[in-house]
């Protein structure tokens, strides 16, 4: 049985909850009305999804259908940009103070209960097998065009495990974990508000991503972490493959399959981050900002 947003979103926060939440601390935690929720406990309770302020056996099943069940990396470009620190080691495997950056979203995966974990590799491919000892449940899958084709040769591989799944750029440090959570009520992709922007960024209406663009104002930085329900998943297995054989197909990004060429058929929301939770690592110069070892 389907629930609407507001249902799905007061029955995962008390899920998470480890204490009994009031209305007031649920309205305030949700940025939502006392009477919207309160209307929406009601609802709740009637439906049997919730007893004594605990979800139940029957609330747990109906969110059943918006649990992530898997993990997808792109993990196999060159990272030209990190030179010369690139030169021998797979950009997702670069430390930083000590951590390799994909071990940030890893395991904030593993964290919310995801063991379905699968890395596209390409660029020093043999390297990510150092992984295992420390993640031994993650697959691969090799990306043997990665040196002639955009990051959509990466999706192209792996496009049949898009369902139900969250999909990774893996050059991104996570410092926030929550962002990563076991249940997601719809397609979406991670951004910041900004004013204004000369990078990749997102337009919007009423929450609804309408156009990925270079520079934007009054925009949302984009950031390559985005979730894909079983739906769209489907769908986009299809897409990307059409894309893929195009010409000039291999060049795109695999982002454009959604939110350019078919964006009419998908209604992707912008899942608001901010700077502090995330930072990706497009130069040699953050890098060393990030970690003085590198000065």
């Amino acid at each position: 049985m389907n629930i609407t947003k507001n249902q799905f979103d007061i029955l995962t926060l008390i899920l998470n909850s480890k204490t009994p939440l009031t209305q007031r601390e649920i309205s305030k935690s949700l940025s939502k009305s006392i009477g919207l929720v309160n209307k929406t406990i009601a609802e709740l309770i009637s439906a049997q999804y919730i007893k004594n302020d605990i979800i139940t056996n029957k609330g747990l099943q109906t969110l059943e259908p918006y649990m992530a069940k898997r993990a997808v990396f792109i993990a196999a470009g060159f990272g030209s940009r990190l030179v010369p620190v690139t030169l021998n080691t797979p950009k997702p495997l670069v430390r930083i103070k000590g951590v390799r950056i994909i071990d940030t979203l890893i395991d904030a995966v593993l964290e919310t209960g995801i063991n379905d974990i699968t890395v596209v590799r390409g660029y020093l491919g043999e390297q990510f097998d150092q992984l295992l000892y420390k993640y031994p449940c993650i697959k691969f899958i090799d990306n043997p065009v990665y040196n002639e084709a955009n990051n959509i040769s990466s999706a192209f591989y792996a496009c049949d495990l898009f369902k139900n799944a969250y999909v990774f750029d893996s050059d991104l440090v996570l410092y926030n974990k929550s962002l990563i959570s076991k249940y997601q009520y719809s397609s979406n992709y991670l951004g910041a508000p900004v004013e204004k922007t000369d990078d990749w960024c997102f337009e919007s209406k009423s929450g609804i991503i309408t156009k990925m663009a270079i520079g934007g104002i009054n925009c949302h930085h984009m950031f390559g972490i985005s979730y894909w329900t079983e739906e769209d998943g489907i769908k986009m297995s299809d897409h990307i493959k059409k894309v893929y054989s195009m010409p000039g197909g291999k060049e795109r990004f695999w982002d454009q399959v959604p939110l350019e060429y078919f964006i009419s058929e998908y209604k992707v929301e912008i899942r608001e981050c901010a700077f502090d939770d995330i930072v990706e690592i497009d130069t040699y110069n953050e890098l060393k900002r990030l970690d003085s070892a590198y000065i």
